[in-house]
């Protein structure tokens, strides 16, 4: 089974009409508990037949979603409200709209935080000069 990065396009897969959790976990190197994770959290839902689930491409996509999210560092809130706008009847339009809105949001925190750490690396790299030549 060949790996897939969680940020990269998912594309559909032709080939199968539904997936195992085997599958998906070697897809996207993640666990079960993970899957089942999701699945409690509702972020996913597959059918179940017996004990065994059946995931279907629905399930597929958003746990790529969930995935791209997780690593960017959204919340799985905010990652649950903008793959569930996938389901509203307007062709993805606000979910569109809400997502590139968050990922513009994220961008701003994070330069935010690269400008802190910048600005805390160069305080403490002028602390250990200071520490350093300190002689009483």
């Amino acid at each position: 089974m060949t790996k897939v990065a969680a940020y990269a396009a998912i594309p559909p897969r032709g080939d199968r009409d539904h997936y195992s959790i085997t599958d998906l976990c070697g897809e996207f190197a993640v666990t079960a508990r993970a899957l089942r994770f999701y699945e409690d959290e509702g972020l996913i839902a597959p059918e179940r037949r017996g004990t065994q689930r059946i995931y279907s491409h629905r399930d597929r996509a958003r746990l790529a979603w969930i995935l791209r999210g997780k690593r960017v560092g959204f919340s799985l809130a905010e990652i649950r409200e903008m793959i569930d706008l996938y389901d509203l009847d307007d062709g993805r339009r606000q979910q569109r709209e809400v997502t590139v809105a968050r990922c513009h949001a994220k961008i701003a925190a994070l330069r935010e935080q690269r400008s802190d750490i910048d600005a805390a690396i160069a305080e403490l790299t002028d602390f250990i000069g200071v520490v350093e030549t300190y002689r009483p």
